[in-house]
């Protein structure tokens, strides 16, 4: 009877050490599932997890966004499911190829709210590489469509303003008449080929230089000062301007100016056309 009552007890100590063992495991995986729902909650990326028989096993809150599951959709088959996609019906024939060829499936989707989502459909793997199902994914990529759209037009933007800007400069180049462009604090921005062959300068000492001291200060002309100064800025345009000057290079010669302001909308630079008009030989 002693030797029995011992060995009872002997059973009892350790039928407690393997529930406390027992209940440390419980605890142990408790915590494991709360962090895992925690994550996925935290990540706001939509998954859901089907069995072999394609019926819902788990899925996380931000599943609703896409597919229209409650609690008590665990169990159901997902093809009896509704879903919040627009022109993809066919997402239980994806997840069962998936699960026959064990080849992962991606694909842009989107919501009938106009959300876009990646979807990435995968086998589902145990530790033991045994195939149980399949794991849906859904990544909310809508700022990231928004923002390649944005880039493809100001691509388009940039294009068009490139082709503009070339067809100016071309339409520049084409005219007879020496053209001028100069900026708000009266800099040369460029000229074209006829203001180079008529005045007889070059490109170096030209562009990005004042107006006034082209040709060692051969333009500081007080008539082109009060144009360009004070007539121009009230009235933003100008034509036949006479004026009438002595060049080292080319002699007297008397022109017609005619100026314009371009670009003055808010945000703009302010630019100056100025064309030359020589009328010496009338």
């Amino acid at each position: 009877m002693e030797t029995s009552k011992e060995e009872l007890q002997s059973l009892n100590e350790e039928l407690i050490t393997v529930n406390a063992e027992l209940q440390e495991k419980i605890n142990e995986l408790s915590r494991a599932n709360n962090d895992m729902n925690n994550l996925f909650a935290g990540t706001g990326v939509g998954t859901i997890f089907l069995d072999t028989q394609l019926n819902v096993r788990h899925f996380t809150p931000a599943t609703s966004e896409v597919i229209h599951l409650i609690q008590t959709d665990v169990g159901r088959p997902v093809s009896h499911i509704a879903s919040n996609l627009v022109g993809h019906d066919e997402l239980a024939q994806d997840a069962q190829q998936v699960l026959n060829t064990l080849v992962p499936q991606e694909a842009e989707v989107q919501t009938q709210g106009g959300d876009w989502y990646l979807m990435r459909i995968l086998p589902y793997r145990t530790t033991r590489n045994v195939i149980e199902g399949v794991v849906l994914t859904f990544v909310n990529i809508t700022n990231l469509k928004q923002a390649k759209v944005e880039i493809t037009d100001l691509k388009q933007a940039e294009r068009e303003i490139k082709a503009a800007r070339d067809y100016a400069e071309s339409i520049v180049e084409t005219v007879r008449e020496p053209l001028m462009i100069l900026d708000a604090n009266l800099r040369v921005v460029s000229v074209n080929r006829s203001f180079y062959q008529a005045f007889q300068v070059e490109p170096e000492g030209t562009e990005g230089q004042l107006v006034y001291n082209l040709g060692n200060q051969q333009w500081d002309i007080p008539k082109l000062r009060k144009l360009l100064e004070e007539i121009l800025p009230q009235q933003t345009v100008f034509n036949d301007y006479e004026v009438e000057h002595d060049f080292a290079n080319i002699g007297r010669r008397k022109m017609l100016l005619n100026a314009r302001e371009v670009g003055r909308a808010e945000g703009e630079v302010r630019l100056i056309l100025l064309a030359i008009e020589d009328v010496t030989e009338r």
